[in-house]
C-alpha cells in the first residue's frame, strides 16, 4: 500500500524478504545496498558488530571479516575509519534506523545521539590520520578501492539473499496497516479477524459456494549444496611465501622501495585477497593464524622506523685510522655496530652516521677530539657523551662535546640511530 511504501521509504528501511532481486547496472546496485545494509547484531559480536553484520549479510565467514579491517588498518589505516562509519549508518537489529540518520530525525534508534555525535566527532580525525599518514604511499586509497570493489562485487553477487527483515518502527507500522483498510473517503475500515464467525458456528463446519480455495504456501527452496572445498588456502600460502622471501631479499640488498614495512604490507595483501577469494570458493580460513600475527608486526615495524635500516644481519667492528677509511654511513638490519675512531690520525674532518634496525651501536672516540652528535633510539637507552636518555621513540640527544682538552681537536660529526636497541658514545 502507499502509506506503507511512504512510511519504508522515510524510515530507510528495508522491507524485502529473502526472494531474489534481480540488480542491474551499478547505481542499482548502489541503491540496493543501501536500502538493504546489513544490520549490527545484539549477539555474536566483539564490539558494536559491525563485522558481524556484514558476515550474516553476504554469508562471509565473520573472522575473514574481521581480519580485513585489522589489515585495512595496518594496510594504510583505512580499517578504523570504515568500521566506524559501519557502526554509524547500520542500524541495530530492532532498530527503526541507523544512528547516523537518528541525528537527523529519521526515526529511532538504540544509540543515543551523544553518541553518534561522538562517533562523527572522532571519524573526522581518523580519516585525515588514514589519508595523510599512511606508511606505504597511497596505501589509504588502495584500501579504499579494494573495499569499495569488494563490497560491490560481495552485492552482485551475493546481494539478492539473506536480505534482513523489517525491524521496529517499519515493522510495526506495516501489521497495524494489515489490519485496516483505508477507505475511498474517509477513515480507515477495520477488518475483522479472520476467525471471526457472524453465525456463531464451527468455520470449519460450513463453507460458501464459490469460495475461493487457500492459495497454497509458496515452495521452499532447496537448501544449495555443500561447496567443494578449494585449495585457495595453500596457494594463497605460497605465494605470500614467495612474495616475503623475495621482498626480504631485495630489502637486504638495499633495494631503496623494499623496506621491512612494505615488505610486510606486500604479504598482508595477499594472505587479504587469498581470505577473500576463499570466502567465495571455500577454504582459506587457516590463513587467519598467519594474518594476524603479521598485523601485530607490521604495526610494530610502523612503530620502529625500519626504512634506513640495512647492509645485512650480523655484528659490524671497525677501526679506520685514517678519515679517508671512515665510512659515509654504516647500516645494519640486525647485529652490533661498533666503530673505533680512537686511532684516527691526521686533522681532517670526519663525519659519518650508523644506522641499526635492532642492536646496539657504540663509537669510541678521541678525548681531545671535538664531537657534533645526534643520538636517538626508537626503543632502548641513549648515552651520548654523558647525556643519557631511554624509554620508547624518545626525543633524539643532539649537542656537541669539545673533550677535556677544550676546542681545537679532531673535528667529528656523528649521527646514530637505532631502532630497537641502545646507542653510546664514549671517549677512550
Amino acid at each position: 500500500m502507499r502509506g506503507v511504501a511512504s512510511v519504508e521509504q522515510a524510515v530507510g528501511m528495508n522491507t524485502t524478504s529473502n526472494a531474489s532481486k534481480h540488480i542491474d547496472g551499478f547505481e542499482d546496485t548502489v541503491k540496493d545496498f543501501w536500502v538493504s545494509r546489513p544490520r549490527r547484531p545484539r549477539h555474536g559480536r566483539k564490539l558494536a558488530g559491525v563485522a558481524a553484520g556484514v558476515s550474516n549479510r553476504y554469508g562471509v565467514d565473520p573472522a575473514v571479516v574481521r581480519v580485513a579491517f585489522v589489515v585495512l588498518t595496518v594496510f594504510g589505516g583505512i580499517g578504523l575509519p570504515l568500521y566506524l562509519l559501519g557502526w554509524l549508518l547500520f542500524a541495530e537489529e530492532g532498530d527503526e534506523t541507523s544512528g547516523a540518520e537518528s541525528l537527523v530525525g529519521r526515526g529511532r534508534s538504540s544509540m543515543s545521539k551523544g553518541f553518534a555525535l561522538l562517533l562523527c566527532v572522532v571519524l573526522v580525525p581518523l580519516s585525515g590520520w588514514a589519508f595523510a599518514g599512511s606508511w606505504i604511499d597511497g596505501g589509504a586509497f588502495i584500501g579504499l578501492a579494494l573495499v569499495v570493489a569488494g563490497v560491490y562485487l560481495l552485492h552482485r553477487g551475493r546481494g539478492h539473499a539473506r536480505r534482513p527483515e523489517p525491524t521496529g518502527y517499519t515493522a510495526g507500522y506495516s501489521s497495524a496497516i494489515g489490519s485496516a483498510e483505508q477507505g475511498a473517503w474517509g477513515a480507515p475500515v477495520i477488518q475483522a479477524p479472520a476467525e471471526w464467525d457472524a453465525l456463531g458456528a464451527d468455520p470449519q463446519g460450513w463453507r460458501l459456494a464459490g469460495a475461493a480455495e487457500p492459495a497454497p504456501p509458496p515452495p521452499t527452496e532447496p537448501s544449495p549444496p555443500p561447496r567443494r572445498k578449494s585449495k585457495i588456502g595453500f596457494a594463497t600460502l605460497g605465494v605470500a611465501l614467495a612474495v616475503g622471501g623475495v621482498g626480504a631479499a631485495l630489502a637486504v640488498g638495499g633495494e631503496p622501495w623494499f623496506t621491512p614495512t612494505h615488505v610486510v604490507g606486500l604479504v598482508l595483501a595477499v594472505l587479504g585477497a587469498g581470505m577473500v577469494a576463499g570466502s567465495f570458493l571455500g577454504g582459506g580460513r587457516g590463513l587467519l593464524w598467519l594474518a594476524v600475527p603479521l598485523s601485530l608486526l607490521g604495526l610494530a615495524v610502523g612503530t620502529f622506523p625500519a626504512e634506513d635500516f640495512r647492509g645485512g644481519f650480523g655484528n659490524l667492528h671497525a677501526t679506520p685510522s685514517s678519515a679517508e677509511q671512515v665510512l659515509p654511513r654504516y647500516d645494519r638490519t640486525a647485529g652490533d655496530i661498533r666503530l673505533d675512531l680512537t686511532e684516527l690520525s691526521g686533522t681532517a674532518p670526519v663525519e659519518t652516521s650508523l644506522h641499526n634496525g635492532a642492536g646496539s651501536i657504540t663509537v669510541l672516540v678521541p678525548r681531545d677530539a671535538d664531537v657534533t652528535y645526534t643520538c636517538e633510539a626508537s626503543l632502548g637507552n641513549v648515552d651520548c657523551l654523558g647525556r643519557e636518555g631511554a624509554g620508547l621513540n624518545t626525543p633524539a640527544i643532539r649537542g656537541v662535546d669539545t673533550g677535556t682538552a677544550g676546542t681545537g681537536g679532531l673535528d667529528i660529526t656523528l649521527t646514530a640511530r637505532a631502532g630497537a636497541g641502545n646507542v653510546e658514545v664514549l671517549r677512550d
